[in-house]
C-alpha cells in the first residue's frame, strides 16, 4: 500500500502540469482544470488494470484527461434563453433587443459613390472604348462575341478594352 502511494506521487508530479495544459486548452477554464487533473488520476489509478502495457502510459492518461474534459464539457448545462421571448426577471419580464451590426451605413454611402464614379468615368469614354467596356464587364461577353456584334476583328476588341481600361484607371486615379 505505501509503495502504490509512492508510486502514485511520483506519476502525478511528473505528468501533472502536461495534464493541466491539456485540460484547461479543452475546458477554457483553470480552476474546472484542476478539479478535472485530479479526477483524471482518480479515473486512471481506478482503472490501471485496462491499461496496456505496449503503449506509453502517458498516452493513456492523456486520453483519459481528454475524455474527462469532454465529458464535463457535455454534463456543463449552457443557460440559454430566446430573443423572441421575453425574460421574467423578479422585476418583471424584458424583451431583448439585439443591434443589427451588419449594416455600415459609411460603407454603404462609400461604395455607392464609388460605384457612381465608375458609371461616370465608363460614360465619359469615348463611344468605341465604352462599348467594349460594357459588353465585356457588364454584360459579361466573350471577345469574339464583341467582335461579331462590332465587326471587327478580335484583335480590335482586345486593344480596345486594352486602351478603355486604362483611360478608367486614369480617371479613376484622380478621384481617390
Amino acid at each position: 500500500m505505501n509503495g502504490d502511494q509512492k508510486a502514485y506521487r511520483v506519476l502525478f508530479e511528473s505528468n501533472q502540469r502536461a495534464i493541466f495544459h491539456i485540460i484547461v486548452k479543452i475546458v477554457r477554464n483553470e480552476e474546472e482544470a484542476q478539479d478535472l487533473v485530479q479526477e483524471t488520476f482518480i479515473k486512471a489509478f481506478g482503472s490501471l488494470k485496462s491499461y496496456n502495457p505496449n503503449y506509453r502510459f502517458t498516452t493513456w492518461l492523456y486520453k483519459i484527461a481528454a475524455n474527462s474534459s469532454i465529458d464535463h464539457i457535455r454534463k456543463k448545462k449552457i443557460q440559454t434563453f430566446s430573443l423572441d421571448q421575453p425574460i421574467s426577471t423578479k422585476d418583471g419580464y424584458i424583451s431583448v433587443e439585439v443591434a443589427d451590426m451588419s449594416y455600415h451605413p459609411e460603407k454603404d454611402l462609400s461604395n455607392k459613390q464609388k460605384r457612381l464614379s465608375i458609371t461616370e468615368a465608363i460614360n465619359s469614354l469615348p463611344e468605341k472604348y465604352k462599348q467594349v467596356i460594357v459588353m465585356r464587364h457588364q454584360e459579361d461577353k466573350t471577345y469574339e462575341q464583341i467582335a461579331d456584334i462590332l465587326k471587327v476583328p478580335v484583335g480590335t476588341v482586345k486593344a480596345r478594352i486594352f486602351r478603355a481600361r486604362e483611360l478608367l484607371k486614369k480617371k479613376l486615379k484622380s478621384l481617390r
